[in-house]
C-alpha cells in the first residue's frame, strides 16, 4: 500500500479533510493508496478543540463520508512520516513552504503544494471544494 502524506499547520481542519476524503475515494476506486496527516507546526493549533475540526467534519458529512468511531488527536510532522510517503502534498504553498523549510529543509523541494488558504483566507465553503477538486484530480492521477 503507497502512502499519499498530507500537510497543514496543526493538522486539525485542512489536511484531516483531505486524509478522510482521499481514503473515502480511494477505497471507492479501489486504489492501492491510503492517506494520512500530519501538523507542521502543531503548537500554532493550542486554540483547537477536540480532535478534528468541526468544519471538517461538516464537510465530510456533507459528502457522505463514513466517520471512524474516535478520531485520533493531530499529530507533529517527523522525518520518518515524510520518508514514509510515496506523495507528500502541503495544504498551502504560502503558509506551509515557509514551515517546510525551517523544520523540514531537505523536504521542502519535494513537496506538492496546494493553494488552499486557512479560514482567514476563504471561507470553509470555500476551501473544502477547493481541497475537494484537488483531492479528486490527484486520484484521478493516481488510478491512471
Amino acid at each position: 500500500m503507497k502512502t499519499v502524506l498530507f500537510i497543514c499547520t496543526a493538522n486539525f481542519y485542512r489536511s484531516r479533510f483531505c486524509e478522510h476524503w482521499f481514503n473515502h475515494l480511494a477505497q471507492q476506486q479501489h486504489l492501492d493508496w491510503t492517506a494520512t496527516s500530519r501538523a507542521v507546526m502543531s503548537e500554532l493549533g493550542g486554540g483547537n478543540l477536540g480532535p478534528i475540526s468541526p468544519h471538517a467534519l461538516r464537510g465530510l458529512l456533507a459528502r457522505g463520508v463514513p466517520f471512524p468511531e474516535t478520531f485520533r488527536d493531530p499529530m507533529q510532522l517527523t522525518e520518518p512520516d515524510l520518508r514514509s510517503a510515496q506523495h507528500i502534498i502541503a495544504l498551502d504553498e504560502e503558509e506551509h513552504r515557509p514551515f517546510m523549510e525551517l523544520r523540514f529543509a531537505a523536504w521542502a523541494n519535494k513537496v506538492t503544494y496546494w493553494h488552499v488558504g486557512d479560514l482567514h483566507l476563504k471561507t470553509m465553503e470555500e476551501a473544502l471544494a477547493l481541497a475537494d477538486r484537488n483531492v479528486r484530480e490527484l486520484i484521478q492521477q493516481l488510478a491512471a
